[in-house]
């Protein structure tokens, strides 16, 4: 009876690993493939906010973006 219980408990375990390491897997492929946010994207906001975005600004946005995400 112990044999069983804790050979479930064990698969139990082993499971939530697995599904654990191939979800953040999955996620990290995706989001590299998939950025967030992206310069053209963040064109597109600024101009819809209606500033008029220049290189310098995006180049700064895109850095603090970036440095925010490393955190």
């Amino acid at each position: 009876m112990f044999g069983y219980v804790l050979t479930a408990v064990l698969a139990l375990a082993a499971g939530v690993a697995l599904g654990f390491f191939i979800a953040r897997r999955y996620m990290m492929d995706y989001l590299k493939k998939n950025p967030p946010i992206n310069e053209q994207m963040l064109r597109m906001m600024m101009m819809q906010m209606g500033m008029k975005p220049s290189q310098k600004k995006i180049n700064q946005m895109m850095a603090q973006m970036n440095k925010m995400e490393k955190k």
